[in-house]
């Protein structure tokens, strides 16, 4: 599809992914069942935007932005980007996207090469487009990206274990940006590092995204940290989307009770504000993925579910001003 076509459509669509992993066991792997991993997931990004998506370990968040870059091979369910579905196309085709959508990890030093100096790292990702490239032009290039990132290029001969947590994601964002991508999946970027540090983080993600008009996927559990940086909030459980909307929307006028107890649970500095909010604490754990609950997921932990919630899956749907709620009680504070 041709730029002009694709640019006013979201630069992303994901319409009912479905990611299922298999159960098996014995000698034969006999098959015995499936964890929904992402059960029925659907969101849109426009070009410049951030979708954040926050939820408990488990919750299906990761899976979510490895499906978008084919690391899985999502059991069901259409990945638009650019226009077109990703997943109809083979191997080879898809080869055509790889540099355009990139992803970010949570753990840098087990997401680098410790044999590797810094430079090598990038350089590595920078001729890989198969192009000729000058010595001196490769070594002005990576120059460039550690400067973009805020990294001193005499750091460049340094390998991965003599880096700080943050200098080492710093290099790994450098590594996303080589390939000059359009998307990029953050899985947890900041979840590892320092508070200091993840502030010094989070503001060099908006500047590069003013700067080179980035989309992301930004996957975190901390919604204290999706809320400095996204524009829209998918809210996921157990490998499905409770709640979505604008990220402004989330902290004013949360709907679902997994929502809200989430916000409950963000530390607040001020003293006498933290005093008096009200703390709402899930009864229960959260349940296996192996044996989920019928009906609404949420329901064994939920003070306002009906047997209609034991027995029903609530679909997604919008309340009003492109706020998504999956769930039949809304309840007001």
């Amino acid at each position: 599809m041709s730029e002009n076509v694709w640019q006013d459509t979201p630069l992303l669509k994901v319409e009912n992914l479905k990611m299922y992993f298999p159960l098996s066991k014995g000698l034969m792997h006999k098959q015995y069942g499936v964890v929904k991993a992402v059960d029925d997931v659907s969101f849109e990004i426009q070009k410049g935007k951030t979708l954040g998506i926050v939820g408990e370990s488990g919750c299906g968040k990761t899976t979510t932005g490895k499906c978008i870059l084919r690391i899985h091979d999502a059991t069901e369910g259409k990945i638009y980007f650019k226009g077109e579905d990703i997943l109809k196309m083979s191997e080879k085709q898809f080869s055509a996207h790889r540099r355009d959508i990139q992803m970010i990890f949570q753990d840098p030093y087990g997401s680098l090469d410790p044999r590797q100096t810094a430079f090598s790292i990038i350089e590595e990702v920078y001729v890989a487009d198969g192009k000729p490239h000058k010595k001196k032009e490769i070594k002005e290039k990576l120059e460039e990206l550690f400067t973009t990132v805020e990294l001193s290029p005499e750091l460049g001969c340094r390998y991965p274990h003599e880096m700080s947590g943050g200098q080492r994601q710093r290099l790994g964002i450098a590594r996303a940006l080589a390939c000059n991508p359009d998307l990029i999946v953050c899985d947890e970027p900041v979840s590892s590092l320092d508070v200091s540090i993840q502030a010094q983080i989070i503001n060099l993600f908006k500047k590069l995204q003013k700067k080179r008009k980035l989309t992301y996927v930004f996957v975190a559990h901390d919604l204290a940290v999706v809320r400095k940086i996204s524009d829209i909030i998918a809210v996921m459980y157990l490998g499905r989307v409770m709640e979505m909307m604008d990220a402004a929307e989330l902290y004013i006028h949360p709907l679902h009770p997994y929502t809200k107890s989430l916000l409950s649970a963000i530390p607040i500095v001020d003293y006498n504000a933290e005093r008096q909010r009200k703390r709402i604490i899930l009864q229960g754990e959260v349940p296996s993925p192996i044996h989920a609950p019928s009906g609404c997921l949420f329901h064994p932990r939920c003070q306002y579910a009906t047997e209609k919630c034991s027995k029903i899956i609530p679909g997604l749907k919008d309340v009003g001003g492109g706020h998504y709620l999956a769930c039949f009680n809304i309840v007001q504070d």
